[in-house]
């Protein structure tokens, strides 16, 4: 290079390095090459950049899916947000890892307003993520399923819509599912029940159609679908499978038909819920193999005939609702109940705080057929051998 095109660029570079000086925070880049002199942006970066932003974050996954998320969250009352600047993401509120990986998410009631972002599928140690009573909404991306570590999922009450987020069903290692108090709609998907899960939460959302077939065979020990729209009957494979249900939640939706015979194939069940229907015909005696049922409540549904004394006998039983219903009498084993037994709103003749006898005349469901077997200790042995027979390999 000739002395006098050094000299040019020292000077073009002296009056770059002023400039510098003036314009403050913002900063000017300079530096000199065989191309001349060249000008860079300084370390000011974008207005909504995050301050504490260098090009190593901009490598670090958890990073980049948290600042992604966080542009995703429109409304941030309680300020959790404002934990989330600079590079080490395991000090943001809300974030917990193991070393420096992030392993859980829980943002349980703040209350928070926005979207999920696809990017959170770069979170590959995730175990947990709780965002209970937040205000979230849309669907979940379908780049949820690369989470391999994740185990739990609770999304309830907020504000999802759509159909059942059939993502969850691919997410490997999931055992904890809960999507209660949105806006969900449509069918409930019948592999659902096929996956290993322990707890399978649904209640109040808007799901339609049938409970599918395969309730009885899933591996949770509690499923709620509690306040719902779905109709038909309950399966009539309800337990065949050798299920390990111990609480059934189906009240408030549209269920007609017989509760199944094979209800009592659900030996270690503890709570089984199923008012709030339109369920008719007998109370099948098979009820009495639930020797380990805590919690009865067959109220608000249009059963008839006698409350089985068996039913009455179950004795870990602590309470049974039978009422607004259409039964017609019990025995003197309900009779010596003493734990809570709610059977007002019915048909039984000489109790208080029955139905007026008008209401009594025409029974619903009076020539329902509901498949009747032996009664105990035959029934019991009976079911229980089938599902030894249809749980082993």
């Amino acid at each position: 290079m000739s002395t006098k095109k050094k000299g040019s660029n020292f000077k073009l570079l002296s009056l770059f390095l002023f400039l510098g000086t003036c314009v403050g925070d913002y900063g000017i880049g300079v530096g000199i090459g065989e191309g001349g002199v060249w000008v860079g942006g300084g370390g000011g970066g974008s207005p909504n950049s995050d301050p504490g932003s260098s090009p190593k974050q901009q490598t670090n996954p958890a990073y980049s899916a948290l600042q992604s998320w966080k542009t995703a969250i429109t409304e941030d009352p309680s300020g959790v947000l404002k934990t989330w600047v600079g590079e080490d993401v395991c000090s943001y509120k809300g974030i917990f890892c193991s070393g420096s990986s992030v392993t859980a998410i829980d943002l349980n009631k703040a209350n928070l307003k926005g979207t999920i972002v696809k990017d959170l599928s770069l979170l590959s140690d995730l175990t947990i993520l709780h965002l209970n009573s937040n205000r979230f909404s849309g669907q979940l991306p379908d780049s949820l399923r690369a989470l391999s570590s994740l185990q739990e999922l609770d999304l309830s009450n907020n504000r999802f819509s759509g159909s059942f987020p059939q993502v969850v069903l691919y997410i490997p290692n999931l055992v904890y599912l809960d999507l209660r108090f949105n806006g969900f709609t449509g069918s409930i998907p019948e592999s659902l029940f096929s996956k290993q899960l322990d707890a399978i939460l649904l209640n109040n959302n808007g799901f339609t159609g049938e409970i599918p077939g395969n309730l009885g065979s899933s591996s949770a020990s509690l499923v709620n679908l509690a306040n719902n729209k779905l109709s038909g009957e309950i399966p009539t494979s309800f337990g065949i499978s050798g299920s390990k249900l111990k609480e059934v939640l189906v009240l408030n939706n549209q269920l007609t038909g017989c509760i199944p015979e094979s209800v009592g194939l659900f030996s270690d069940i503890e709570v089984l819920d199923v008012s709030f229907n339109s369920l008719m015909g007998h109370v099948p005696d098979t009820i009495s193999c639930l020797s380990e049922i805590e919690v009865l409540n067959l109220g608000h549904n249009k059963f008839s005939g006698d409350l089985p004394d068996l039913v009455c006998s179950l004795r870990n039983l602590l309470n049974l609702t039978v009422a607004y219903n259409f039964f017609s009498g019990f025995s003197s084993e309900c009779s010596r109940i003493s734990f809570g037994f709610d059977f007002v709103g019915n048909c039984i003749p000489g109790k208080g705080y029955q139905r007026p006898q008008p209401d009594c005349s025409v029974i619903p469901g009076g020539s329902l057929s509901c498949l009747r077997i032996p009664a105990q200790p035959l029934t019991c042995a009976a079911i229980l051998g089938l599902k030894a027979t249809s749980s082993s390999p």
